[in-house]
């Protein structure tokens, strides 16, 4: 319960600025809802009142309930209309800003305290869990407040008009506003939190069958993976059935209840009637009244049947928002000194508490202009040098120098303006080849993109685009090859003019030709930089660096000069 109201504190923080469009919406719905139990009363009352003045000849004025009901019926459509307006509107801006916010506190926690999680929850959590909240204010806050006012306005006027009758709305009300919202809630509950898990879950299982077709094709895999998604569709399928089955209950118990509450009105107001204690007329008016008074509380039981999917989605949302970055920023990013100067001092990195080493008193320095590659076998700690100097994750002891300045004083941001990365997966966009370029050097001109288009070797390739620059490359450049998309990644890093050049596996994907012609691409890329190059492939290796450091364990084994080392590879 604790974690609930805490949660529910968060969105309604977050809601701030569309309190004002939130509460006018509410407003409308009441004044909807309202006029709707008005119309359907005074309705009754007319239609009566008429019926018993032509048995009796008795006149009545007819011009002010007319009107009444007149403006009841243009109130109710208006109010509904206004309602939709206003309600959806806010709830689209909120959700806007509940994702840009959950955005923004992403971006610190990458890529430590992300790389454990799937790609597919994290969507899920951004864009599944993020929609779910609209239940909160569409259909809880909004039905459950309309009706407790309009219950509340109902029983003042059967207390005023025949107040035996005000107990029979309060018991009505207690069944099928508490009793029955409470029961559904309860029932569903489980299910309905549950299905928040298994949807993402399945999700993952989808993008990874879409993604990874071709490694399961290869490792025969497509049949034991399409059974998972078969088994956990049905388990949802089955959650849901559940779900909807409460629901119909919780929803069919409020007319049932509507109809005893109005048999049992009419038997004790008939009782009064001929007794002379009330005008027939009246009666009318209370039964009709109370009738409709049950469409507002109908909405109250299936909101309940997915509060705990709202609240579970809200949950996952405001986890993953409240998780610490792992890596603190300094208030105020200390000055670098350019050219920089790389220097590791005794670091040590692990990416979990109880994990291995990743890197092990590692120390070493570059001085500006080195060009050195970085090799070992997979696990040997490569990448795990390039994260530490990047500030992707904490060193656990010791500490990175850059620019004269320990990196726990550098802003994460102001380091990473002076190195331009080839990462060894990197993604490119749903939008054109000029797009992807340019986020590298927003103001970058044609004459410096189409420098980094011949070093990247993609003269050809742009030539045969259709639309040129302005060629769609398509979602995770999914248009494109894997070789295409690495160089078109190799020239965006290339228009960064950036003092430090990191280089990640950046002939991977690439055949051996251009690779080799990559590579001297690179060469006149790198003359006047600080190269860090980390690779499997030694071939052209001397070509682009002067020193190797060798990895093993997380630890530096060896550092030699690339001759030598080519040369103890058999590689001369």
């Amino acid at each position: 319960m604790r974690e609930t109201t805490k949660t529910l504190r968060q969105f309604w923080a977050l809601m701030r600025p569309y309190r004002a469009r939130m509460a006018g919406g509410a407003a409308l719905a009441l004044v909807a809802g309202l006029s709707a139990v008005g119309l359907m009363a005074v309705a009754g009352w007319f239609i009566a009142a008429m019926a018993l003045a032509g048995t009796t000849g008795v006149p009545i004025n007819y011009f002010s309930p007319a009107a009444a009901i007149r403006a009841f019926a243009i109130l109710r459509t208006g109010g509904r209309y206004g309602e939709r307006l206003v309600t959806h509107d806010a709830t689209m801006r909120s959700l806007v800003r509940l994702r840009t916010w959950l955005l923004r506190r992403l971006i610190p926690l990458a890529p430590a305290q992300l790389s454990s999680m799937r790609s597919a929850d994290l969507m899920a959590r951004l864009r599944a869990d993020i929609d779910a909240l609209e239940h909160f204010y569409l259909a809880v806050m909004i039905p459950f407040g309309v009706a407790f006012i309009g219950l509340g306005l109902v029983f003042l006027i059967s207390l005023a008009v025949l107040p035996l009758s005000a107990c029979l709305i309060v018991l009505g009300a207690v069944v099928t506003g508490i009793v029955v919202p409470a029961w559904t809630r309860w029932r569903a509950a489980e299910d309905a939190s549950q299905s928040v898990y298994d949807a993402a879950a399945l999700r993952g299982l989808l993008l990874d069958a879409l993604r990874g077709h071709a490694e399961l094709t290869v490792w025969g895999g497509i049949t034991s993976h399409n059974a998972r998604i078969a088994s956990l569709d049905a388990r949802l399928a089955a959650q849901r059935m559940r779900l909807d089955r409460v629901q119909a209950l919780g929803g069919g118990m409020v007319p049932l209840a509507a109809q005893w509450s109005v048999l049992g009105l009419l038997g004790l107001g008939l009782a009064i009637v001929h007794a002379g204690g009330l005008s027939p007329i009246w009666l009318v008016m209370l039964s009709l009244l109370v009738l409709a008074t049950y469409e507002l509380i109908t909405p109250l039981p299936e909101a309940l049947a997915q509060w705990q999917a709202t609240v579970t989605a809200a949950q996952r949302v405001f986890d993953l928002a409240d998780t610490p970055p792992a890596v603190l920023e300094p208030a105020d990013s200390a000055t670098l000194l350019m050219p920089p100067w790389v220097r590791y001092h005794n670091v040590r990195l692990r990416y979990r508490e109880d994990g291995p080493w990743a890197l092990d008193c590692v120390d070493f320095a570059l001085a500006p202009g080195a060009h050195v590659a970085i090799v070992g076998a997979p696990g040997a700690g490569k990448s795990s040098l390039l994260g530490a100097l990047q500030k992707f994750f904490p060193t656990e002891e010791g500490f990175v120098e850059f620019g004269g300045a320990p990196l726990a004083m550098v802003r994460g941001d102001d380091l990473r303006q002076h190195m331009a990365v080839i990462a060894q997966y990197s993604t490119l966009f749903n939008r054109s080849l000029l797009d992807n370029l340019l986020l590298a050097a927003p103001d970058a001109d044609a004459g410096r993109i189409h420098k980094a288009i011949q070093l990247a070797q993609l003269e050809e390739f742009v030539r045969a685009l259709p639309q040129g620059y302005h060629t769609i490359l398509g979602e995770a450049g999914g248009l494109v090859s894997g070789g295409e998309a690495r160089r078109i990644v190799i020239a965006q890093t290339l228009l960064k003019d950036a003092p430090v050049l990191i280089l990640d596996e950046p002939t991977e994907g690439l055949d051996a030709q251009t690779a080799d012609d990559l590579l001297v691409a690179l060469e006149t890329a790198a003359r006047g930089r600080t190269v860090i190059l980390v690779t499997h492939r030694l071939a052209g290796l001397a070509r682009l660096v002067d020193e190797v450091i060798v990895m093993e364990g997380g630890r530096l084994r060896d550092r030699m000069p690339v001759s030598v080392y080519m040369e103890r590879s058999g590689q001369i």
